[in-house]
């Protein structure tokens, strides 16, 4: 009885283990997608990446997608 209980903690750590590192790539790519993203819009790349990392990782997200200007500038 007790080897079953500890089967299922060690599996339930790799799930969590995958889960972690799932939500760790999701983070890292969303900062580097709004930094792309401010750039693009003419923004302070740097300001925004550290905004949506530091605010509380989804709600600087959210911001960033609910205040960004709507016209993308024009590369030259």
């Amino acid at each position: 009885m007790e080897h079953s209980f500890t089967s299922f903690f060690t599996g339930l750590g790799l799930i969590g283990i995958l889960i972690g590192m799932m939500l760790l790539v999701f983070v890292v790519w969303s900062v580097i997608w709004s930094y792309y993203d401010a750039r693009r819009r003419g923004k302070s790349p740097w300001l925004v990446a550290l905004m949506v990392l530091f605010m509380v990782w989804p709600v600087g997200l959210v911001l960033w997608l609910m205040l960004r200007p709507q016209k993308v500038e024009q590369q030259v």
